[in-house]
């Protein structure tokens, strides 16, 4: 048996590595890490934003939600967990957002896109299960920018929902093959149920040739809303590499247990400043990520058709 002075020493040289291991990791999510800025060029589109929130179903707070996208005006929204209560309070929003998107479910996991923006076409995709949705909408500007926009809300390995991570990463994976195939700009936003720098979120940002734009800003932490000291950053949003971030912030809470999340974009075809930002995976994490989507469409969920408030 080593003396205890050895034991302590070894302790707390581990501990010195798991911090600056950590540390080296997480360093990249503030503004001390160097991310290489850019301007607005002429060619640019107008400023484009959205809010994106988990509005929490059992919220009957709409009003208030409601206040907040009058206040901010947003070109596009996106609501997670909105069943048919909140379908229809939000119809006092749909003479301004002409555009919508509605996936009604009562399950936790229904998502509506409401948009300012002209949607020419969209789509739900049922990537790993037939009541988890993923919104697929292609909108085009008035100055004639085109972009698609994704909204995702991934179940959580939790007690209450799923017992392993496997068809949350199975479903945010599939999404990331869909845009691989895609030539328009993209935005990937949602309540991800993950941190950015997970190894399945940074697999989702690799397969999907995407862009994290909490890398040198900040870790934008959105759950749970009442707890300051107790905050994460799962509200995730990915882009490609001729979609340029203005702001990225979290907005007033509202009644929900996740923060609103905030962003302003432009579209840029002609700025190649980003594509050094653009990671590809190797052989090894494409096959990886083939597997962990198989498991994720394999997997057994047991959720109810009708979620009610634990």
């Amino acid at each position: 048996m080593l003396p205890f002075s050895d034991s302590l020493w070894i302790c707390q040289s581990l501990l010195f590595l798991i911090l600056v291991h950590h540390g080296f990791t997480l360093i990249k999510y503030t503004p001390l890490y160097p991310v290489k800025k850019y301007t607005q060029q002429q060619q640019s589109s107008e400023k484009i934003d959205f809010i994106s929130a988990n509005v929490y179903q059992f919220n009957k707070e709409y009003n208030r939600f409601i206040k907040l996208i009058e206040k901010h005006q947003p070109s596009i929204f996106l609501t997670m967990e909105s069943n048919a209560d909140w379908e229809k309070a939000l119809q006092h929003l749909e003479k301004e957002y002409i555009y919508q998107h509605k996936v009604t479910l009562e399950n936790t996991y229904g998502m509506h896109l409401y948009s300012k923006i002209e949607i020419k076409n969209s789509k739900t995709h049922y990537f790993v299960a037939d009541d988890i949705p993923t919104i697929e909408a292609h909108l085009e500007t008035e100055d004639g920018f085109k972009f698609v926009f994704f909204g995702v809300h991934p179940p959580p390995p939790s007690p209450t929902e799923e017992e392993t991570s496997k068809e949350r990463d199975g479903d945010l994976l599939s999404t990331a093959k869909c845009v691989k195939k895609l030539h328009e700009p993209v935005i990937v936003v949602g309540d991800f149920n993950n941190v950015a720098w997970s190894k399945s979120s940074i697999l989702f940002r690799k397969t999907s040739h995407l862009i994290d734009p909490r890398i040198g800003r900040s870790f934008v932490p959105t759950f749970h809303a009442k707890y300051r000291l107790l905050r994460f950053p799962i509200d995730l949003m990915f882009h490609s590499e001729n979609i340029f971030i203005k702001e990225l912030k979290t907005l007033e809470n509202f009644g929900s247990d996740h923060l609103p999340v905030y962003c302003s974009f432009f579209i840029d075809h002609q700025n190649e400043n980003q594509e050094n930002r653009i990671d590809h995976a190797t052989e090894n994490e494409k096959a990886e990520a083939e597997e962990m989507i198989q498991e994720g469409q394999q997997e057994d969920s047991s959720r109810e058709t009708v979620a009610t408030e634990s």
